[in-house]
C-alpha cells in the first residue's frame, strides 16, 4: 500500500532501508496498528491496549436525562492520539493509491501540479469530512441558536464522545502530517513552507482542548473547514480543466473566506470579552480546569485575531498574484491577436500592390 515502484525497476530495497520504508510505509504501519486491536482480544493485555484504542477518561454525571456519561483531558490522551496517528497515516496512503493516484493518471500534471493535486485531495476529504462533523456537532448541542454557550459555565471541562473524539482525530490527523514529510520526500528548501500549516492547526487545536475552550474551538475549526474544503474543491476542479466549476468554487470560496473571518474575530471578541470577562478569576485554577484569567483572555483574542488577519494576508495575497497571471496572459493573448492582424494588414498591402502591376502588364 506504500508508494509503488517505478516502471522496469525490478532491484527490491534492502529491508529496513530509508527507501522500503517509504514504499511500505502504509503496511509496517497498519501491522502496527492491528497489535492493539489484536490485543483487545486477549484478557491479559485487554486493559493496556483499550489505552490506545478506546477513548479515555469517562466519568458518568447526574443530570435531568439521568445518567450521561462524559469525557475530560488528560494524560491517557496520548495514547490514544498515538493510534489514531497510525490509522491516519494508513487511510493517507489508502487514499492517495486507491482514489486519488487512479483519477491523476487519467490527467498529465507537471511536478508542481501533482503535488498540489495530491495536497488538495487529502485536504479536502479531510476538510468536507471534518466540516459535516463539527456542523452535526454544533446542531445538537444548539451553538448556534443560543450563543452564550460558548463561554456559559465555563471551564468546560466535560464532553460527550463525539466531541472529545473530534478533537483526538483533528489532533492525530495534524500530527500525522509530520511523518508524511518524511514518506514523500519532502526537500529541505521546502520543509518550512510545509510544515506551517499542521503546526498552525495543531497549536490550534490543542489550546481549545487543553485550556477547556472546546466549544469556541470546535465552532471556529467547523467554519474554517467550510471554507478550506471550498478551495481545495475549486482547486481541483481547476487541476482538472473544468473551467466552469473552478470558477464557480473560486467566487465562492472568496465570499465565504473572508465571511469566515469576520465572524471568527466577532466570536473570538465576544467571547473573551463580554462572555468570559463577567466570571474573570484572579488565578489559575488547574484543579477546576479554569483558565479564565485576564492575561490568558487577552493572549486568546490576540491569537485568534492575528491569526484571521494573516489568514486574510495570505488571500490578499493569493488573489494578486492570479490578478497578475490572469492580466500577464490577457496582454500575451491580445499581442498575439495584434501581431496576426498586422500580419494579414501587411499581406492584404502587398497584394494590391501587386494587382497594379499584374494589369500594366
Amino acid at each position: 500500500m506504500g508508494i509503488k515502484k517505478k516502471a522496469g525497476s525490478s532491484k527490491n530495497p534492502p529491508i529496513l532501508s530509508h527507501e522500503f520504508i517509504i514504499q511500505n510505509h502504509a503496511d509496517i504501519v497498519s501491522c502496527f496498528a492491528m497489535v492493539f486491536v489484536f490485543g483487545l482480544m486477549i484478557q491479559a493485555t485487554s486493559p493496556m491496549a483499550s489505552m490506545f484504542v478506546v477513548v479515555q477518561h469517562n466519568t458518568t454525571l447526574n443530570g435531568t436525562d439521568g445518567h450521561t456519561a462524559y469525557y475530560t483531558a488528560g494524560s491517557k490522551d496520548f495514547c490514544t492520539i498515538f493510534f489514531y496517528t497510525l490509522i491516519g497515516i494508513v487511510l493517507h496512503a489508502v487514499l492517495q493509491e486507491y482514489i486519488i493516484d487512479r483519477v491523476r493518471r487519467k490527467l498529465h500534471f507537471s511536478k508542481t501540479k501533482l503535488s498540489k493535486f495530491n495536497e488538495s485531495g487529502q485536504l479536502a476529504v479531510f476538510c468536507a469530512a471534518s466540516f459535516f462533523w463539527g456542523a452535526s456537532i454544533i446542531y445538537d448541542k444548539g451553538y448556534f441558536s443560543k450563543f452564550n454557550l460558548l463561554w456559559k459555565d465555563y471551564p468546560h471541562r466535560f464532553m460527550d464522545f463525539s466531541t472529545k473524539f473530534f478533537f483526538i482525530v483533528q489532533i492525530s490527523y495534524w500530527i500525522h502530517a509530520f511523518p508524511e514529510l518524511y514518506f514523500q520526500k519532502t526537500k529541505k528548501e521546502e520543509m518550512f513552507a510545509r510544515i506551517q500549516q499542521p503546526v498552525i492547526y495543531l497549536l490550534v487545536v490543542l489550546a481549545g482542548y487543553c485550556f477547556n475552550l472546546n466549544r469556541l474551538a470546535l465552532v471556529l475549526l467547523t467554519m474554517h473547514y467550510f471554507a478550506e474544503a471550498l478551495f481545495h474543491v475549486a482547486r481541483l476542479a481547476y487541476f482538472a480543466e473544468k473551467n466552469s466549476a473552478s470558477s464557480l468554487g473560486f467566487t465562492s470560496w472568496n465570499a465565504v473566506f473572508v465571511t469566515v473571518r469576520l465572524i471568527s474575530i466577532v466570536l473570538a471578541v465576544v467571547t473573551f470579552s463580554h462572555g468570559l470577562g463577567g466570571s474573570s478569576a484572579d488565578t489559575i485554577d488547574y484543579d477546576e480546569g479554569n483558565f479564565n484569567t485576564f492575561p490568558l483572555r487577552m493572549a486568546g483574542i490576540s491569537i485568534i485575531c492575528g491569526l484571521q488577519v494573516w489568514f486574510m494576508w495570505r488571500f490578499i495575497q493569493l488573489q494578486l498574484r492570479r490578478w497578475r497571471e490572469t492580466g500577464s496572459s490577457f496582454l500575451s493573448a491580445f499581442s498575439k491577436k495584434s501581431d496576426s492582424d498586422a500580419v494579414g494588414a501587411d499581406g492584404k498591402r502587398e497584394l494590391r500592390q501587386r494587382k497594379p502591376k499584374a494589369k500594366s502588364q
